[in-house]
């Protein structure tokens, strides 16, 4: 049997990272030409992809997607294993506006979406895996992946992105999406006026680990034809999702996801996967196991959010942040969630088009 432990703070999906922006200085040892955009998106999620897909409808067309793992989707995250598959992030989607319904009517129709399970509210999962959802609803934007941006100066009217590899670029705006622990550090490392009071509301999200495991079986299990159970589970378990019967995997590949307060607590410790096996024990045939791994997601869920769609961080409305942990003050559910992060880019999007 093999056993991965990975910390999936950034995770994953399988493409190959492709750079659109040149170095300051190429290889020969001579300038080249910064690039310029009119917009920057750090952090290429669902929030961050649906603010670039609002502005390109909208007419901007120097748009930047980036991110620092190697395939844009943040929690739409989906890993290979063996001949199958498995999402491990954000596994459906439920459906409260009509501005999101719009959207997923059109997805139903290109075939990229699925009505997974529950009829009176209706949970749509992506067809061949999230984050092959979220690579569909960015192709065409200019992407750099692998890429954490590091510092933010303003410089002459331009924003002045650096990067930890060294690159550097200009943004006439710039869209920070990332986990916002992430964004409270960039601001302390870069030379920006924020104010206190912006920072405070910053740093009042708070969030909650996730881990998850991730079992290979060699043969199906026992769990329901829709492949998930999210009801009467062990302390501390939230849910069990059978990917191949879930319809993206072709090899039995199963997620069990710990609950935020459960994973807060043992988050570290080095006999998760144990406890995590000895829970689901009555589920689960773990002789039968060929292969497992232990995802972590530090930013999994915010258990503090704002009630404001994004933040204009200086004042100028050109520097925003925006995310999962920013909701309308009218959201009815009132937790970070699919719907909320699309929100929250859509209406950031809006704002920095003025």
């Amino acid at each position: 049997m093999n056993s991965l432990i990975e910390n999936a703070g950034e995770d994953s999906g399988q493409n190959r990272p492709h750079d659109l922006i040149e170095n300051t200085y190429n290889k020969g040892g001579g300038v080249s030409q910064m690039q310029n955009y009119e917009i920057t998106i750090v952090g290429a999620g669902l929030a961050g992809i649906t603010a670039a897909r609002r502005l390109k409808k909208q007419g901007r067309d120097r748009i930047l997607l980036v991110d620092k793992s190697t395939s844009v989707g943040g929690r739409l995250a989906t890993r290979r294993v063996a001949n199958g598959k498995a999402d491990h992030g954000a596994q459906f989607f439920t459906v409260r506006t009509d501005e999101l319904n719009e959207d997923v009517e059109d997805w139903l129709e290109k075939g990229w979406i699925r009505h997974w399970y529950g009829e009176d509210y209706p949970r749509y999962t992506a067809v061949d895996g999230m984050n092959r959802l979220a690579k569909q609803l960015s192709e065409g934007f200019d992407t750099l992946l692998q890429s954490k941006v590091v510092e933010i100066k303003r410089q002459d009217g331009f924003y002045k992105l650096i990067d930890d590899q060294g690159k550097t670029w200009k943004s006439e705006k710039v869209l920070l999406t990332m986990p916002v622990p992430q964004v409270v550090q960039l601001m302390k490392d870069s030379q920006l006026n924020v104010p206190v009071e912006t920072m405070k509301q910053l740093k009042s999200i708070a969030f909650e680990p996730t881990y998850v495991g991730i079992f290979h079986f060699q043969h199906a299990t026992s769990l329901p034809g829709s492949g998930q159970v999210d009801q009467d589970l062990p302390d501390g378990m939230e849910r069990i999702v059978d990917h191949q019967k879930k319809e993206i995997s072709d090899d039995v590949i199963v997620s069990i996801y710990m609950t935020g307060d459960w994973s807060r607590r043992h988050y570290g410790e080095d006999y998760v996967m144990g406890l995590m096996k000895e829970k689901a024990a009555s589920y689960l045939d773990f002789d039968d196991i060929q292969s497992e791994q232990l995802k972590r997601w530090r930013y999994a869920q915010a258990n503090k959010v704002i009630r404001s769609p994004y933040l204009d961080l200086t004042g100028e409305g050109t520097l925003v942040c925006a995310g999962d942990a920013f909701l309308r003050e009218n959201d009815s559910a009132g937790r970070t969630r699919f719907e909320s992060a699309y929100l929250s880019g859509k209406d950031a999007a809006a704002f920095l088009s003025w």
